[in-house]
């Protein structure tokens, strides 16, 4: 069995966050695959399945994402190896995404909360939303909504993360940074 989660924070008011990226991911994911869902109190996550493979949307909020996630890898007994999430990632340019294996979870919340549950072991797609400018608040950036001219770059980069995804069944590590690691994507700011 795989797991593919995607974080993010549930509701409606946080739907087009930059802190939502990873749901987006899933919901782009599963929106043409035939998947059944899994309804579990225990996983505090919304579960769909396809063939082997489970897409996770926790729905703990960011900060307690591991509180979802390691329910879901106990009961079905999934090794780390076979776990990828799908996160935002502040210390990287809007737009490029970039491959992981454990390491340190680089001040983001809900790894934080997974590392703790589940250990480090796991596989990271990054995926850049930048930093703030003017000095905001990051937390404020985080759970701000992405730009019009973001929103219209965000398909094909979710695109380009989901064949990577498909490709961790057919290649190792190091052929998926080398063939699908995205570099940022420039936005004329004129």
């Amino acid at each position: 069995m795989n797991l593919i989660a995607g974080l993010g924070n549930p509701g409606d008011k946080y739907k087009n966050t930059r802190h939502n990226i990873g749901f987006l991911v899933i919901d782009k994911i599963t929106k043409n695959l035939s998947t059944t869902n899994i309804n579990n109190p225990n996983f505090k996550a919304e579960v769909k399945k396809h063939l082997s493979t489970l897409y996770v949307k926790p729905q703990t909020f960011m900060n307690l994402s591991g509180e979802s996630i390691l329910p879901i890898v106990e009961y079905y007994d999934i090794a780390n190896e076979d776990i990828i999430i799908v996160h935002d990632d502040l210390d990287l340019p809007f737009g490029a995404v970039k491959f992981k294996l454990g390491g340190s979870h680089g001040g983001h919340n809900g790894l934080k909360s997974i590392d703790a549950h589940i250990g480090k072991e796991y596989l990271r797609v990054r995926v850049g939303i930048g930093k703030p400018q003017n000095k905001q608040d990051v937390a404020n950036y985080v759970l701000s909504d992405f730009t019009k001219e973001e929103q219209s770059m965000l398909d094909p980069i979710i695109e380009h993360i989901i064949k990577a995804i498909e490709s961790f069944k057919k290649y190792s590590l190091n052929e998926i940074k080398s063939n699908f690691t995205l570099k940022p994507t420039v936005i004329d700011k004129a």
